[in-house]
């Protein structure tokens, strides 16, 4: 194994470390600020939750690494740099309290590194075409299905007390957060495995774009313990400064995200789960009142979301240019 493949490795376990850091709120922001959990347990049961959605299926890896560019027209040097530029962008977000996109980081980054070795021939537009897709709509789905959801929750439950309601959903959510965790590991763990398995092959250490059980271990793990971190000032933004929920609005807004994100992997498409978590919860809010939402709050991670591609792809550039003087 050569250095670059073996410092992609080290580079793919540090993104994956990086998305679980960030996208912990995805999963626990609304148990934790509903205090149905506390935030330990919190972090334990989604990272556990995490590594067994990793381990779910290899569908949206596959698209990974066939679906942006062409895996016969890039070098070890084009994925390292796709995942140095996707790993510094994850960290300075989180640490801004902003969540943002992995998938959008991760296919900015690998079509600007691509992009810098091999131009514009590399990238797979048919791929990314279906891949942009999933990612447009999926957030739009996250608004419309968080607001019916609850709106039929509403009409079901609407006339037993506060206090009842919040010890029954409380209950519930737990198990929905359990879903939403699984759900985020089944999506976003394996992009970081479609990732390496490109750099495998353009290194001819496997034959075809089929993801190795190491590479699938490890990428689980490397999520669970990116998860057990806990981007805490992510988790305040979404479940807290946002919009104030309770119980009923955790339940709901978890659920519909991991309808739109379980069926998503199942067909091999990569979403955002930061995004559809965060427009599930918005569409939940909406139901109490348009106000309910913070929408400057929610402003700056739309800001935060516009800017991520071209971020990554400007940087990854950058990247691929300066370490292909080196290796």
């Amino acid at each position: 194994m050569s250095d670059i493949i073996l410092l992609t490795i080290i580079l793919a376990i540090l993104f994956d470390i990086s998305n679980g850091w960030n996208d912990a709120a995805n999963a626990i922001a609304t148990v934790v600020s509903t205090r149905v959990l506390s935030p330990f347990q919190a972090v334990m049961l989604a990272a556990t939750m995490n590594i067994l959605g990793a381990l779910f299926s290899t569908a949206v890896a596959k698209t990974i690494g066939k679906g942006i560019v062409d895996p016969a027209g890039i070098t070890e040097t084009v994925v390292a740099s796709a995942l140095v530029a996707g790993f510094l962008w994850n960290s300075a977000m989180t640490v801004m309290g902003l969540p943002v996109s992995a998938s959008h980081a991760l296919i900015g980054s690998l079509m600007g590194s691509a992009f810098a070795h091999g131009g514009l021939g590399v990238l797979n537009f048919t791929g990314l075409k279906k891949i942009f897709a999933a990612l447009l709509t999926s957030p739009i789905l996250g608004i419309i299905i968080g607001f019916l959801f609850m709106k039929i929750l509403l009409k079901l439950f609407g006339r037993y007390s506060p206090g009842a309601i919040n010890k029954t959903f409380g209950k519930l959510q737990v198990i929905s957060s359990s879903f939403m965790a699984f759900s985020h590991g089944s999506n976003d763990a394996q992009k970081v495995m479609g990732i390496i398995t490109l750099s495998l092959f353009s290194g001819g250490l496997i034959k075809s774009v089929e993801v190795p059980l190491w590479v699938i271990l490890l990428c689980a793990f490397a999520m669970g313990f990116g998860t057990a971190i806990g981007g805490w000032r992510v988790i305040k933004t979404l479940g807290v400064h946002m919009l104030k929920l309770e119980p009923v609005h955790g339940f709901a807004s978890e659920t519909a995200a991991t309808v739109i994100i379980l069926g998503a992997s199942h067909v091999g498409l990569p979403v955002s789960t930061t995004h559809v978590i965060s427009t599930s919860i918005m569409g939940v809010g909406a139901t109490k009142r348009l106000s309910a939402v913070r929408w400057g709050i929610a402003g700056k991670i739309l800001l935060a979301w516009v800017f991520t591609l071209p971020a990554c792809i400007l940087l990854a550039y950058i990247v691929e240019k300066l370490l292909s003087l080196m290796f």
